[in-house]
């Protein structure tokens, strides 16, 4: 998984400091109403940035929205990996994407409780991948949910689902309109609601995708 973005990873933890530093000297220092004032605003901004997210998710051009996905929502992406237009997030901080990765347009990417995805993934158009969920037997309908990691040269199909907790291994494929509520072995073709495996995918995969559809 992602073995290639050690300096994105350092270059984000470097833009971290001053953060870190100037919420520590408020919660030291600061009087409470500057303290409320400042949680407010971080609330506010927390819901604003998907707000734009949204908006610049329809901008025709990809260096344009990558510099905002990395710079602005603090997203890891690989290099030569592409986001295609309309996608949304979740907490797109805690997403990671590794190199040569293509995701389709209008996919849901929820980063609530950690989103990895590895090389060469194929994730198609109009997926979603949850990390979080409503627990229905739960009396205040609490939330549950674990991290997803989808593995070096996994293939999500169309429409596809991706429920918390789950691990697509390296190499699998999901077939389009599957809900995947458990782990995926590697190599496995799996498809249906829920997803039930249905095949094995060859071994031998060697490419490396590099693809990212003009205008969109």
């Amino acid at each position: 998984m992602v073995t290639d973005n050690a300096s994105t990873s350092d270059a984000r933890v470097s833009r971290r400091w001053p953060r870190q530093m100037v919420r520590l000297a408020l919660k030291r220092h600061a009087p409470g109403y500057v303290l409320e004032l400042y949680r407010a605003w971080r609330e506010v901004w927390s819901d604003l940035r998907l707000y734009l997210a949204t908006i610049v998710g329809w901008v025709p051009s990809h260096t344009f929205r990558q510099l905002f996905y990395v710079r602005v929502l603090r997203m890891n992406i690989g290099r030569d990996s592409s986001i295609h237009w309309r996608a949304r997030f979740f907490a797109p901080e805690r997403i990671t994407i590794g190199s040569n990765t293509i995701i389709g347009n209008d996919a849901f990417l929820d980063g609530r409780s950690q989103l990895t995805i590895g090389n060469n993934v194929n994730i198609s158009g109009e997926v979603s991948i949850f990390t979080r969920e409503h627990d229905v037997q739960s009396p205040d309908f609490a939330e549950t949910g674990g991290p997803v990691v989808i593995e070096d040269y996994a293939y999500v199909a169309t429409r596809a689902m991706i429920l918390p907790g789950v691990r697509v291994g390296r190499g699998a494929v999901v077939a389009a309109g599957a809900v995947v509520t458990k782990d995926c072995a590697q190599y496995a073709i799996v498809a249906g609601v829920p997803a039930r495996t249905i095949g094995e995918r060859t071994h031998d995969l060697r490419y490396t995708l590099k693809f990212a559809k003009r205008f969109q």
